[in-house]
């Protein structure tokens, strides 16, 4: 799993913030995805507000259409 959020996310600070609650949020999920695989998650500007709920349901529904029958956490 790779972790792209860039400058246009904010600044540093920020962009550290939104690479930790990413990598939390997918290591809940680690165990439902195929193994073998790499996925590269790109954070948009709008990651900077996004609260954990909402970058964790905006993460399931980005894996659910590259892995079918994922389910989404609670």
């Amino acid at each position: 799993m790779g972790f792209v959020v860039s400058k246009a996310v904010g600044g540093a600070v920020v962009r550290n913030t939104v690479t930790r609650r990413l990598r939390a949020l997918v290591h809940d999920r680690l165990g439902q995805l195929p193994e073998g695989g790499s996925i590269v998650v790109r954070a948009l500007p709008p990651a900077a507000d996004a609260s954990f709920s909402e970058l964790g349901a905006d993460l399931d529904a980005c894996l659910a259409r590259l892995v079918p029958g994922l389910k989404a956490q609670q």
